[in-house]
């Protein structure tokens, strides 16, 4: 659902481009609370996994193929807050390296599918889990609505955007349709890998899911003091939380290295982008399909970075295709970490400065 240059005029493109700002600039404080020494590791992992996934456009209807968003997957996996930051670096890389998505529409892309996407789809997870029974089972359940919903909610949000400042002259009735149509079938294959992928890191490392935590119950433990024996009117009783028995992980969970965690995640994001991205659907995604078939993309103006050395997910001069698209994804894998990374360590380190101030600085 990328969107190009010249779909939105310059008003309304700059007018997202001041959310989405705003948006990133409430994100980067935000984050300050989400990351901590569990998540701010992962967080840039989240990043690159997610440019690998959007690499593998599948089928959904005759010519017409779906790539997955990713404001569901890294809202529950890092939090909403990160989840708007890391599908922003993503977002900012495909537009900078591969011209995928205008520059001039970074602010509307940014918007429709990092800021609608994370806080739809978040919002729908936190208020199913505080319903459902609490279990892995109920998280990956949640996951799968949380994504399903967010897709079409991106086309919504797309459709209005359009309906204030798109450069035809196209009955937006008939955009909607057709976008939230499509879009719909899409959801679908969104909410399969981001159940698939959250329902994984689950079963292995609970710990490690931002939308697990806050998942327990309170438990009384009954005490005593120090070498005092247990007699009545003696004992002192404590109110602790516990994690939900479905939801435990191992006593040692807390201090287990994420290392595994972030290499098994790290090699998967390089297959599937070096190597499945080669098999994926040539087809036109949902955005595509519409804007050709409705004439929205009749004014429609050239990348800025068409001739960029991996314009179009494929480095130039090389001839095999494989082997150029397979190149370009590893590529695109290692700078989507590296600036995801950078990121969220600078974000994670203004959080322990503010945490631990320096001597002589408190107020």
């Amino acid at each position: 659902m990328h969107v190009p240059d010249g779909f939105i005029d310059t008003p309304v493109s700059a007018a997202t481009g001041v959310v989405a700002i705003a948006a990133v600039a409430i994100s980067l404080r935000g984050a300050r609370r989400e990351l901590d020494e569990r998540t701010a590791p992962l967080a840039g992992l989240v990043a690159a996994f997610i440019f690998a996934v959007q690499m593998l456009n599948f089928p959904v209807a005759a010519g017409t193929s779906g790539h997955l968003l990713g404001g569901a997957l890294a809202a529950i996996l890092v939090g909403p807050y990160t989840g708007v930051l890391c599908v922003s670096v993503v977002l900012l890389m495909q537009g900078v390296l591969f011209a995928d998505g205008g520059l001039t529409a970074l602010g509307t892309n940014i918007t429709d599918m990092a800021i609608v996407t994370t806080v739809v789809a978040y919002a729908i997870f936190r208020g199913l889990v505080k319903v459902l029974p609490r279990s892995r089972a109920s998280i990956t359940a949640a996951s799968f609505a949380a994504a399903v919903v967010s897709v079409p909610a991106a086309a919504v949000a797309f459709t209005t955007i359009y309906w204030l400042g798109g450069t035809t002259d196209i009955p937006i009735g008939k955009v909607a349709t057709a976008m939230v149509g499509v879009h719909v079938l899409i959801g679908i294959g969104e909410a399969a890998i981001t159940a698939a992928t959250v329902g994984a890191v689950v079963a292995v490392r609970p710990d490690l899911v931002y939308g697990a935590r806050g998942l327990s119950k309170p438990l009384e433990l009954r005490t005593t003091p120090t070498g005092a024996p247990l007699v009545p009117g003696a004992a002192r009783t404590t109110t602790v939380t516990a994690p939900a028995p479905a939801l435990v992980a191992s006593p040692a969970a807390a201090t287990r290295s994420n290392r595994p965690v972030w290499i098994a995640g790290l090699i998967a994001a390089l297959a599937l982008a070096g190597g499945v991205s080669y098999y994926a659907s040539a087809s036109p995604d949902g955005l595509e399909k519409v804007a050709h078939d409705k004439g929205i993309d009749e004014k429609a103006k050239p990348h800025a970075s068409d001739d960029s050395p991996l314009a179009g997910y494929s480095v130039k001069d090389i001839g095999d295709a494989r082997l150029s698209g397979g190149l370009a994804g590893v590529i695109g894998v290692g700078a989507t970490l590296t600036v995801g990374s950078g990121v969220f360590v600078v974000v994670r380190r203004r959080r322990t400065h503010a945490a631990h101030p320096v001597q002589g600085q408190e107020a």
